[in-house]
């Protein structure tokens, strides 16, 4: 009895975590037309372009947090902090340790003077990749900015 329960307690969990897991990969990225067009928006800078592909992705490719991190990168740029952040919080509900999603929603929260709030994300990306990672020194260069500033 223990063994079906622990099976099928497994059954229903594990396309759960596969789902989430496949939808976010570089490569599932690279073959939706709606993603690449919103990295190329971003790459020119063009923030409504980037919405506009990212949002049309997210239809086709739910439980991708890279494309919500990246929905709210571009509505970050574009000064729409709400939105940002409601997008930055959902790809950190589908991957609690993306680290991209961590040092934006950081970014955000130095905007909307909340560095308390960006700290609490550069302490998660510590324990997440260590202090040597990409996202973990840029948002701490932010953050020590922002208090020069401030």
């Amino acid at each position: 009895m223990k063994k079906l329960i622990f099976v099928l307690t497994l059954a229903s969990v594990t396309p759960n975590l596969m789902a989430n897991s496949v939808a976010t990969t570089p490569a599932a990225n690279k073959e939706n037309a709606d993603f690449v067009a919103g990295s190329k928006a971003i790459g020119r800078r063009d923030w409504k372009a980037a919405v506009e592909s990212f949002t049309k992705a997210a239809q086709t490719m739910q439980g991708n947090a890279d494309v919500q991190n990246n929905l709210g990168y571009a509505y970050r740029q574009l000064g729409d902090l709400d939105k940002s952040f409601t997008h930055y919080k959902e790809a950190l509900r589908i991957d609690p340790k993306h680290r991209g999603a961590h040092e934006y929603i950081g970014q955000a929260y130095l905007k909307a003077k909340q560095p308390e709030k960006a700290a609490e994300h550069l302490a998660a990306l510590e324990l997440i990749c260590g202090k040597g990672c990409e996202e973990y020194q840029d948002l701490a260069r932010a953050i020590e900015k922002y208090g020069k500033s401030n």
